[in-house]
């Protein structure tokens, strides 16, 4: 097969698409070798992806396209792909570029979730409306639609009325290395660098209201919990919030602030921690859960949206929106030996629901389907 993919994220998102855009990228292109793989993206200063050896860059050439980026993957793309011939186009972003059912190429996207629907306010009108044009126009000519969890599905399905049948589940991948565990020194020499306590909770995602952190941190001097915390995401306004909060509870919270990890000491962090909360309001699917119980990390986490689905019975689930019981969980992981211990071998198990084989083997089989039907 001939694979094409909007790879803009793989290049220039650090995180959230990125990983999923880098994870997806290597592991279709490790796991089927023979295939090839054409990477679409406008170029990058600091490029966050190594195209693999059996995959090509496509790229804008003239300094029209090169200086209308974003026009350039808009309007396009969709000529390069019929000139290509290729089997399939890709968009792993919500997207797909204008005119690419006239192509005579076959399409899915990716719809990783409609939070912008369900927490407007969050967002503000002119993104709204960019993401609703650019995620129905996607739905409506994409062949086949990949859903990364069913409650994703389940949106797609209530907000934009998409048949059931047009949907396919299949849940995203960990990269490798969350599964290897780094040696003693390798971990000392980290805690160093950043000044890491000795015994530490660690939340990640971006500082921002729907990752909830203010709640947690309520949550915590609710129970009267004084292990520190490690906050790990990009930063906000909302960061400033929190950091009152913390400046009026100082007597009880010590907290530390890292922005701009990336995936190898994002590793490290989770096996330094003794307990990862994501106390999220709603997430597509929420990486951070997976791969921290891939690394042995002891996951708490929302009873919410989609994160049982990537918890599995390997996580402890709260109401995200009751302090007093983040709090009571925490505090049992932290003073309950034989329940962590329980949870990071559950945990370890569950993340092997994510492994880059399974998800490559699915996904080759979801394209293969669609360019035979």
């Amino acid at each position: 097969m001939e694979i094409g993919f909007d790879a803009k994220r793989a290049y220039n998102n650090a995180a959230g698409l990125g990983n999923f855009s880098r994870n997806a990228i290597s592991a279709l292109s490790g796991q089927f070798p023979d295939d090839r793989y054409f990477l679409f993206h406008p170029g990058s200063k600091k490029p966050l992806f190594v195209a693999p050896e059996n995959a090509t860059e496509v790229q804008p050439e003239n300094f029209w396209w090169k200086s209308l980026k974003s026009a350039w993957r808009t309007y396009q793309i969709s000529s390069l792909v019929r000139k290509l011939k290729l089997d399939l186009y890709h968009g792993l972003s919500h997207e797909l570029p204008v005119g690419i059912e006239k192509t005579g190429v076959k399409t899915i996207v990716t719809i990783h979730d409609l939070i912008y629907l369900r927490y407007s306010e969050f967002f503000r009108r002119m993104d709204r409306n960019i993401y609703d044009r650019k995620f129905r126009h996607a739905c409506r000519v994409a062949d086949r639609i990949h859903a990364i969890s069913e409650q994703t599905k389940q949106d797609l399905i209530t907000y934009f009325a998409v048949p059931e049948d047009k949907i396919e589940v299949i849940y995203q991948s960990i990269n490798p290395l969350f599964f290897e565990q780094a040696d003693a020194l390798s971990k000392k020499k980290f805690r160093k660098k950043y000044e890491l306590p000795e015994q530490f909770i660690l939340t990640v995602g971006t500082v921002e209201p729907r990752k909830n952190l203010l709640v947690l941190l309520e949550g915590m001097v609710a129970s009267g919990i004084t292990t520190p915390l490690v906050v790990v995401g990009k930063t906000t306004a909302y960061q400033q919030k929190a950091e009152h909060y913390i400046s009026k509870n100082s007597a009880v919270l010590s907290v530390q602030f890292l922005a701009g990890i990336q995936d190898t000491e994002l590793s490290l962090i989770y096996q330094l921690a003794d307990i990862m909360v994501y106390p999220s309001l709603f997430e597509g699917f929420g990486l951070p859960v997976a791969e921290a119980q891939a690394s042995g990390c002891p996951v708490i986490t929302s009873n919410t949206s989609s994160l049982p689905e990537a918890g599995g019975n390997a996580a402890i689930y709260v109401n995200p929106e009751n302090r007093e019981e983040i709090g009571r969980a925490i505090e049992s992981l932290l003073t309950d030996q034989n329940l962590r211990n329980s949870m990071i071998s559950k945990g370890k198990l569950n993340a092997q629901r994510f492994v880059p084989e399974l998800f490559a083997s699915q996904m080759n089989q979801l394209y293969n389907k669609v360019i035979n039907d």
